[in-house]
């Protein structure tokens, strides 16, 4: 069996109100000329919807980026239903400023892997470095592209303070 190269990402969300974290995740695939498509689909409000875009996810996706608030069962509920590499990233609740979502997202049962990073914009930009670079292992030009970005990120590092 032939796999085919989608080197497309996609960025999920639970609901409009996650897309002032998750457009940081935004910025960073479009400085990395990289392709994605951005969704909003609620675990809870439209389960439809999300078993919909999971099953379908093999066949247009490499990666997908899901960012989710509260109880957070998006990324994991994704995750369960596709072999496609999922990175969760925890958006920052009111009531308990994130922590209640970091926790759903990193404590998945064994079986259901879910790559958890930092909560909120911090995470957002780290998930589209992150798949940025499972997307390098096999295409040249995004690795070269994410290696400039570090280099530049590395140059930006005053030696003293002024």
């Amino acid at each position: 069996m032939k796999l085919k190269k989608h080197r497309k990402i996609a960025i999920v969300m639970g609901s409009q109100s996650d897309y002032s974290t998750m457009k940081d995740c935004v910025k960073i695939l479009k400085i990395l000329k990289i392709s994605f498509d951005l969704k909003i689909v609620s675990a809870h409000r439209t389960p439809k919807r999300l078993y919909e875009f999971a099953k379908k996810s093999e066949t247009n996706y490499s990666v997908i980026i899901a960012g989710a608030g509260g109880s957070a069962h998006l990324p994991g509920m994704i995750a369960s239903l596709t072999a496609v590499p999922v990175i969760g990233v925890p958006i920052e609740s009111k009531k308990l400023k994130g922590l209640d979502s970091l926790l759903s997202i990193v404590q998945m049962p064994k079986g259901i892997p879910v790559g958890t990073v930092a909560i909120g914009k911090d995470g957002a930009i780290n998930a589209a470095l992150y798949a940025a670079s499972i997307l390098g292992i096999t295409d040249k030009k995004i690795k070269n592209s994410l290696l400039k970005l570090r280099i530049k990120q590395t140059k930006s590092v005053k030696k003293k303070p002024k």
